[in-house]
């Protein structure tokens, strides 16, 4: 690991202080991607400011239609908590071990946004807004690409803002060794219709599967789903899985979840 200056600011204002400051400066939420990069030395940051001394990113709030999480709550938490609709909360419970879900946070896989990871979807399925310290971002605007979203320089996220949805479900196949999403299908009837969203499968990282989406509006059941439609050439093949593969699953795991939901 490179040396580095470490700050750890009270306030989202010290924060973005801090972060202008440094000729190379990068946040820390949890740190589950960012310090494993710093320690095989593939990031070398000058400046590290960690967020977790800000209480006020931390938290969940029932907002009658919707629930705010405050971007430095732990994915242990949105789990546990009660206010949370029940197919976000099974997701962040099946987040990698014990020890991810306590140190995780929300904020920070959808700020790094892994092609693999299970929040994004979550994201796109539900409809959710990311609200930062500069303005709010509709999560179908905020993903775009592998590891890149609409952030800029200077922000930061403060919570990510889920509407409740009528129903929904995740269903995902994950690597056994980093149960990282292999494949993950979220489908959520929500009060602007059936929303689908994939992840660990597109080249380009999380995408809403919009043919499904038509067929499940005109038919909600496992029968209706075919991810055929989805181009092979959109996915990602590697040494884990193929496109082919990934393409395949898709539709298992979206069967599964409209399964789930209708019972």
């Amino acid at each position: 690991m490179h040396n580095f200056d470490y700050h750890r600011p009270s306030s989202l204002d010290d924060a973005v202080a801090a972060l202008g400051k440094g000729e190379d400066a990068s946040l820390v939420a949890g740190g589950m991607t960012l310090i494993p990069t710093m320690k095989q030395r593939l990031a070398a940051p000058s400046d590290l400011v960690d967020l977790g001394g800000i209480a006020d990113l931390v938290g969940i709030k029932d907002d009658g239609d919707s629930v705010t999480i405050g971007a430095m709550t732990t994915h242990a938490a949105v789990a546990a908590s009660s206010a949370v609709p029940p197919s976000l909360a099974a997701l962040a419970g099946n987040i990698g071990d014990a020890q991810v879900r306590n140190r995780g946070t929300i904020g920070g896989s959808v700020a790094n946004n892994d092609p693999t990871a299970c929040y994004p979807s979550a994201c796109l399925a539900l409809g959710a807004t990311i609200v930062t310290n500069a303005r709010e971002i509709p999560a179908d605007d905020f993903f775009t690409g592998m590891f890149e979203t609409a952030l800029e320089e200077s922000e930061i996220i403060k919570a990510v803002r889920f509407p409740k949805p009528e129903a929904g479900n995740y269903q995902k196949f994950e690597n056994p060794a980093s149960r990282y999403a292999l494949v993950g299908v979220f489908v959520a009837k929500t009060k602007d219709g059936v929303r689908v969203a994939v992840t660990g499968a597109g080249n380009d990282g999380v995408f809403r599967a919009g043919d499904i989406e038509q067929a499940l509006s005109a038919n909600f059941s496992p029968d209706a789903v075919d991810s055929s439609s989805i181009p092979v050439d959109s996915l990602n093949g590697d040494i884990h899985a193929s496109a082919e593969y990934r393409q395949h699953l898709i539709g298992v795991m979206a069967r599964r979840a409209v399964a789930a939901i209708n019972g």
